[in-house]
């Protein structure tokens, strides 16, 4: 866990009112200030106020949670309660950032006279051991809501008496389909439970249903638009034929010998095959994608973040939301789909002050979605072509199902990104 250059030296932690040991937790962390928006939604939480917040991804949104989240929570622990019912719920959209969260909770309360209990429920992985975890309550519940609610079926988890729900990464669990599990999950929550919603960006089409879901909030919004700040961040474009791709990005990571290099492609399938590809030929890597075991999404992460493997190959699952500290270089095998996503994937290097390279494979046929991007993002990108690498295609290659920007197969994604547009547009 890091903080990162958003830091705001004319504010400390001491001034916000937290509880000295967690004040002594960030000291021990390394947090010689609050970032802009710790600053400003920490004393909000812990006025019991409603908070929607906007930062840029890398900007301590996880600790302006969890921070005031400890401080309540500790108040609460000098009554004893058995079981424990449950204090905070924290929802995050995909299990990575679920553990993520977690791990931050118990990295900051290590301090505390009595640390919380802090149970993660995600999906992926047998639902027994966590039944098991959750016998005789919990303090704090970090979970994705499908298996929420599993728990909650199975008489597991009892949400009557949260004080505080958390949304991590909001916009994408009110847009990527997870409406009728969250409304389903308010319905179990108590009237006055405070909510906190925290994201990079709020798109248009998810204000409306954040507004509904809030009670007179305090809104923050840090630095307009809440992309994330890839100034520190050397950006390549190299024009290149969909064949020669696996060989260049072999040759780009012996050439610039980076340790630690993120791959981003666009399917399951090619996150497999460019993964054999490199192992096949001495690299150690590995893949991450939503087909994968939670167990094998997890020791791929662990491994990659200790420096056990060279390079992970990953879909939009690792763009948004992880930690990778250290990261050399991101390279966009394929493109995003949305333009947002080409700076949150690129945005995973140069963090905390670091300098970071990304690189970008396009050839005839992805060119023009490429120029989208940089018109969206204000970019004017250079093309490059590397010596034994020239693009022979001149013409947009037949679509790939396997790859590129778009199969001819939608995605799940896609789907639901195509109903919420006509729900707009029915009521408009």
């Amino acid at each position: 866990m890091s903080q990162d250059e958003f830091s705001s030296p004319a504010e400390t932690f001491a001034v916000l009112g937290l509880a000295e040991p967690l004040l002594r937790a960030t000291q021990q962390l390394g947090f010689t200030h609050p970032t802009p928006v710790q600053a400003q939604a920490i004393p909000a939480i812990l006025r019991g106020l409603d908070v929607w917040a906007s930062a840029k991804t890398g900007s301590g949104k996880t600790a302006a949670f969890v921070l005031p989240m400890l401080h309540m929570l500790r108040a609460r622990q000098r009554i004893v309660m058995h079981p424990t019912p449950v204090f905070a719920l924290v929802l995050s959209p995909t299990r990575e950032l679920a553990m993520q969260t977690a791990q931050v909770v118990n990295e900051l309360s290590r301090t505390m006279e009595t640390p919380p209990k802090v149970c993660v429920a995600v999906g992926g992985v047998s639902i027994n051991p966590q039944m098991m975890d959750l016998r005789g309550g919990a303090d704090v519940v970090v979970a994705t809501p499908g298996r929420l609610l599993d728990l909650v079926d199975q008489n597991a988890l009892e949400l009557s008496a949260v004080k505080q729900l958390v949304l991590d990464e909001a916009d994408r669990l009110l847009s990527l389909g997870f409406t009728d599990e969250l409304a389903r999950v308010f319905e179990l929550l108590p009237e006055h439970c405070q909510k906190l919603l925290f994201s990079a960006t709020f798109p248009p089409a998810v204000r409306k249903p954040v507004q509904a879901l809030l009670h007179e909030p305090v809104a923050i919004n840090i630095d307009a638009g809440a992309l994330p700040d890839v100034s520190a961040i050397k950006q390549r474009v190299i024009e290149v034929d969909d064949t020669k791709r696996g060989r260049l990005l072999q040759h780009l990571v012996k050439t610039h010998e980076w340790p630690s290099v993120l791959v981003f492609v666009a399917t399951q399938y090619a996150a497999e095959h460019v993964t054999k590809k490199l192992l096949r030929d001495g690299f150690t890597a590995a893949d991450l994608h939503g087909e994968l075991s939670q167990t094998a999404r997890t020791q791929a992460l662990e491994d990659f973040k200790a420096a056990d493997l060279q390079i992970l190959v990953a879909t939009d699952l690792a763009s948004r939301g992880l930690d990778i500290e250290q990261l050399s270089a991101v390279i966009n095998y394929d493109l995003p789909r949305s333009p947002a996503d080409y700076l949150h994937r690129i945005g995973r290097t140069g963090r905390a002050g670091q300098s970071g390279v990304a690189v970008t494979f396009i050839n005839a046929a992805t060119s023009s979605h490429m120029r989208l991007i940089e018109k969206r993002h204000g970019l004017t990108l250079p093309r490059e072509t590397i010596a034994g690498f020239p693009p022979t295609a001149n013409t947009p290659a037949p679509a790939n199902p396997h790859g590129g920007i778009k199969g001819k197969r939608k995605s799940k994604k896609d789907k639901l990104r195509e109903a919420a547009a006509k729900g707009e547009t029915s009521q408009s």
